[in-house]
């Protein structure tokens, strides 16, 4: 096999639970991840070396070198094999650079499943996970797709069963935003308020109205705890959020650490409607349509 192409889901967290700071700079969180119709696809081709090209959406603005994600998960996937492999990676943005919706590790896991599958290593999944929990907190889930409990920093998974689709609006902002900025706006934030920080938990009423596949009691339970954070960095996304509320989304949010804002449509037809009056509104970049949840990396 000469080369192999990977397709990977977006993610939208609709809750994003974040703990009190750590002694080791870190969050405990709780994190109901759910896998969404916006794909980047990965090619990987047989090579002596290590590279990787970027394409697509914001692709200027993703490292080409040892800094990208998915060459790093190669280079796990070859020590942990305990061999010396060559992969040339292409990769075609889809997902919103710097958008919180986990596009770099989405390239990650399809590179470990692409490379997996090229070099002919056969490993299972529980290896890949163990492999993706060391390149970073989303990149295990990217690695599951679906929906989701993800605790500790975000890496230890629980698969949810959903009673049916969720139609998605997503506003993407211009510019991304630091994860790492974000949450030590969240830190500055708590402090300067006091705020007594409480131990994440999964919200009851949010997963069940999972289970229901009920998309106005979902709506009514997303919850972002770096939201406030994002707003404050990026003060237009007050705007974009209230421009959705008024458009009658049933939810709305700031998607992980931001910018690109998500809201929760009653159906196919009221996503289209949403989008189109999102557009109208001038909130936005661009506004994007999907639905979730849907698998995670497919070999194609």
């Amino acid at each position: 096999m000469n080369s192999v192409t990977v397709r990977v889901p977006a993610k939208v967290n609709l809750q994003l639970a974040v703990g009190p700071l750590r002694d080791d700079g870190y969050h405990d969180l709780v994190n109901v991840f759910h896998a969404v119709s916006i794909f980047d696809e990965v090619t990987a081709t047989a090579e002596t070396g290590m590279s990787v090209r970027v394409e697509g959406e914001s692709a200027d603005q993703v490292p080409e070198d040892d800094d990208n994600l998915a060459i790093r998960a190669a280079l796990a996937l070859a020590r942990h094999a305990g061999r010396s492999y060559g992969v040339n990676l292409i990769i075609r943005k889809a997902i919103p650079v710097a958008g919180g919706m986990a596009g770099g590790s989405a390239d990650a896991a399809a590179a470990l499943v692409a490379c997996n599958e090229l070099w002919g290593l056969g490993l299972p999944v529980e290896d890949l996970m163990e492999i993706a929990a060391d390149l970073g907190s989303d990149v295990p889930f990217a690695l599951l797709g679906g929906t989701a409990v993800g605790t500790g920093r975000g890496e230890r998974l629980t698969p949810l069963e959903v009673g049916g689709r969720f139609h998605w609006v997503f506003a993407l902002a211009d510019g991304g935003l630091s994860t790492a900025k974000v949450y030590a706006e969240c830190d500055r934030m708590r402090e300067a308020t006091g705020e007594e920080i409480a131990w994440p938990r999964a919200a009851d009423p949010l997963l069940a109205a999972l289970r229901r596949g009920d998309a106005k009691a979902l709506g009514s339970e997303l919850a972002n705890d770096l939201q406030p954070a994002a707003v404050m960095l990026r003060r237009s996304l007050a705007r974009t959020l209230e421009a959705g509320r008024e458009q009658g989304a049933v939810g709305t949010l700031v998607s992980g650490s931001g910018p690109t804002c998500a809201f929760l449509a009653e159906s196919e037809a009221h996503a289209g409607e949403l989008a189109l009056s999102l557009k109208a509104a001038g909130v936005a970049r661009d506004v994007i349509t999907a639905y979730g949840p849907v698998p995670g990396p497919t070999v194609v």
